[in-house]
């Protein structure tokens, strides 16, 4: 046998010991669906209607119209923003909430708005920006939407819930191009285990950096708040239960009205995944909103 091939015998031994076979990750297990995502993929809106342009992105309303829409009609507006830590999710995830109200006649709205990411630029601010103006755009175009101005609701569940609230809290927050002198301020807030303290305290506080106290709704309460349900789990390790109740206990200090539905060792977004749970959320939240005149 001649030198070459010897040799080769000799180190194919050692080549191979030291070359492992690639390690193979296992593929990331996606996130079963929940409750709340099972009705959401039968549904579909009536239409989409945009309500914003920045730079070359156009952020849309889906709007759920109720059977017996007409042009001219003026009934209250159910506006529902998803979660997602400001940073995921979409309309879609909350298609149930605003096909619920236009089942009972109001127009039912799941916005878009742009996520929060170092990597484009989007900070909070400018998802709080994009929910005032929404609630700005419905105003304005109540009329073509066939809306009541004077009727609109703003919910939300988690970084949602702080984007609805911030419609109602966040004067100083604004988009350059919106016109200030029509009000982003709701008839009434319902809260879904909130993001509603931004201290280090709640949740946020590394997301929206020094200036937190600018849109931590907890530190933003005052006489004058629309009427507000918060629906919140003691067990919630994300959103703190602690904030949600100190918030409560705000703004009835300070003279508003505020409900809060406490679920007993509920974890963050307990309603989302139990259909027993959100059937109870939105009877309940019917029962408030027929109180206050905006559900028949």
């Amino acid at each position: 046998m001649k030198p070459l091939c010897l040799a080769l015998l000799f180190i194919a031994p050692f080549l191979y010991a030291q070359s492992p076979a690639p390690v193979v990750k296992p593929a990331a297990k996606a996130k079963a669906p929940d409750a709340v995502d099972q009705m959401a993929i039968l549904l579909k809106p009536t239409r989409i209607q945009p309500y914003k342009k920045i730079a070359d992105k156009e952020l849309q309303l889906h709007i759920f119209e109720p059977e017996g829409f007409k042009a001219g009609d003026s009934r209250a507006c159910y506006l529902i923003i998803h979660g997602g830590g400001w940073t995921g999710g979409n309309p879609q995830r909350m298609y149930p909430f605003a096909a619920h109200y236009a089942k009972l006649g109001l127009v039912g709205i799941s916005m878009q708005y742009r996520l929060h990411s170092k990597k484009t630029g989007v900070s909070v601010f400018d998802c709080v920006k994009d929910a005032r103006s929404a609630v700005r755009y419905i105003r304005a175009h109540a009329a073509k939407l066939g809306i009541d101005p004077q009727k609109i609701i703003v919910s939300g569940g988690s970084a949602g819930g702080h984007l609805a609230a911030a419609t109602a809290l966040f004067e100083n927050v604004n988009e350059d191009s919106d016109d200030l002198k029509i009000s982003p301020i709701p008839n009434a807030l319902v809260l879904l285990f909130p993001v509603i303290d931004t201290s280090k305290e709640g949740y946020g506080n590394e997301k929206i950096g020094d200036r937190w106290q600018e849109l931590s709704p907890l530190h933003h309460v005052q006489p004058g708040v629309p009427p507000t349900l918060i629906f919140h789990g003691t067990g919630d390790t994300v959103t703190p239960f602690a904030g949600a109740k100190a918030f409560h206990e705000a703004m009835l200090k300070a003279g508003n009205r505020c409900e809060l539905d406490v679920n007993e060792g509920g974890a963050h977004g307990y309603l989302m995944r139990n259909k027993a749970l959100y059937d109870d959320t939105m009877q309940k939240t019917d029962v408030f909103l027929k109180s206050l005149g905006l559900l028949n």
